[in-house]
């Protein structure tokens, strides 16, 4: 119970951080109008803190290997906490932005230290089911962050809603103190140790695959409004509800995905890349009929999430040797994903019509599909039951 107990808890840092970097999209003309700032300057808010995220995630977490774990958990949801304090009364842009960059720099190091955790506080065969309940936070910070931000935001004021993700922090503070017990690193590995994972190739093909498969997600899931509004003719109102099912439906996919994880990784995501792109497909040939697309929709949910944590699983499972550093690759090429992924989206959308940005999804797939397949067939990857050490 205990046990459980505390995956619940990294869950809820998990939503709280994710809140913090995604919810601030709801608020954002509240940003502009109290700043001073045009749209273009309050997205910085969003864009700095996502490149940074990219950018610094495994030196950061090489920084912090070797220290207790939950220590390093407390110390990064009290630095939040405080930079959502601090951006609650922040009298300049500039102070907010500060506000936003330094937690940044700790976000990869509570998502790598919060899977190794998960994963480790739970026997080897239970470790991805437990890395999934993990990934809940994740699946919910991102999908209703920022409605709820939003909300706040409309109802009450700007600092409440920062207020709130400043609350969410120190609850989950609190949760670590009291209920996760110490986690001592049982086997410090030296920097250049976990460095030599970096010169595997087979690493680096499920590194390429985790980064397409995230950006085949993102490219459609990025347009998820304009779509239903230019092809579909939802109203705005619908579609708000609609992005409460898609995050219910993907609590759901997490748990799914994780007992078929522990079962087989290989089998797990070659059947996902198939079950996705046909969603995809029927996105794109029926996506203009209300029924059919809210059926869709609940089911994508389910799917989009799931395909997260697939994504970490696949990668990290090249690296067990170093599964702090593995965990920082995936969030750092998880968010390059993201952006190659709305980018390119983005262009198909810009140059083919909102009903095109399907097949840049379908796009990202066969690439994804490609480096699996060359993966298992140069590096003879073979398995019958994934057992991962995180």
């Amino acid at each position: 119970m205990k046990k459980r107990l505390s995956i619940y808890i990294i869950a809820l840092g998990v939503f709280g951080i994710v809140n913090t970097e995604l919810g601030v999209v709801g608020i954002l003309p509240q940003i502009s109008d109290r700043f001073n700032v045009s749209a273009s300057q309050a997205g910085m808010l969003v864009s700095m803190f996502a490149l940074i995220i990219a950018l610094s995630g495994p030196f950061a977490t090489l920084l912090f290997s070797g220290i207790n774990r939950k220590t390093i958990l407390g110390l990064v949801v009290v630095v939040f906490a405080i930079s959502n304090l601090v951006s609650a009364f922040s009298s300049t842009y500039s102070v907010l932005m500060l506000c936003r960059v330094f937690p940044a720099f700790l976000h990869p190091v509570y998502f790598s230290v919060a899977f190794a955790a998960a994963a480790s506080s739970v026997p080897k065969e239970q470790s991805a089911a437990a890395v999934a309940k993990v990934f809940t936070g994740l699946t919910v910070g991102m999908v209703l962050g920022v409605p709820i931000t939003s909300f706040i935001g409309d109802r009450y004021s700007l600092e409440v809603a920062f207020l709130f993700s400043s609350i969410i922090n120190m609850i989950t503070y609190i949760g670590i103190v009291i209920w996760i017990p110490s986690m001592p690193v049982e086997e410090k590995l030296t920097y250049g140790k976990q460095l030599r994972i970096m010169l595997k190739p087979q690493l680096w093909m499920n590194i390429a695959a985790t980064c397409f498969i995230l950006a085949a997600l993102y490219s459609l899931y990025s347009y998820f409004a304009e779509y239903l509004i230019d092809v579909t003719n939802m109203s705005s109102r619908t579609i708000s509800f609609m992005l409460v099912i898609f995050g219910a439906s993907g609590i759901f996919g997490n748990l799914c995905a994780g007992k078929f994880l522990s079962k087989n990784i290989t089998a797990t995501i070659s059947v996902y890349l198939v079950l996705l792109g046909t969603i995809y497909l029927l996105i794109f040939y029926t996506g203009k009929y209300m029924f059919p697309m809210i059926l869709i929709i609940i089911v994508w949910g389910a799917v989009f999430a799931g395909g997260l944590l697939i994504g970490q699983t696949w990668l990290t499972s090249e690296a067990l040797e170093a599964p702090e550093f593995a965990n920082s690759l995936f969030v750092s090429f998880a968010n390059l994903g993201v952006v190659f992924g709305t980018a390119v989206g983005g262009w198909f959308l810009a140059r083919m019509g909102t009903h095109s940005i399907v097949w840049s999804g379908i796009l990202f797939l066969m690439l994804a599909s490609v480096c699996i397949g060359v993966k298992i067939r140069l590096f003879d990857f073979k398995e019958s039951k994934f057992n991962c050490r995180y």
